[in-house]
């Protein structure tokens, strides 16, 4: 997947468009995402320990990853993903601005 964990992504479709937000969870299996912020549904939950009250609670649902682009570290822009191996031997993701994604 072109988008991890901790990685700050733009939204490019549907109903939460041009929104930017932080990858709380990836879900390789599904090719989905969660985003922090976006994609908010309301659950129906019984009343529990943590949520004596119970309700209708607003949390984020998965969207797929083909929806989201990461942010280029440089121009602050959504970027498309590519890949470079470096001396030491490691793969990791570069922006097209040539920018180092990966930590």
């Amino acid at each position: 997947m072109h988008v991890k964990k901790d990685d700050t992504v733009m939204v490019i479709t549907g109903k939460d468009k041009g929104k930017k937000g932080r990858v709380i969870a990836s879900f390789p299996k599904d090719n989905r995402v969660l985003v922090e912020g976006i994609n908010m549904v309301k659950k129906h939950a019984k009343p529990s320990q943590t949520n004596p009250q119970g309700g209708i609670v607003n949390q984020e649902a998965p969207i797929h990853v083909s929806n989201v682009m990461p942010i280029d570290p440089k121009t602050g822009n959504p970027t498309r993903v590519g890949y470079k191996v470096l001396d030491s031997g490691k793969k990791v993701r570069v922006g097209k601005s040539g920018e180092q994604l990966d930590k």
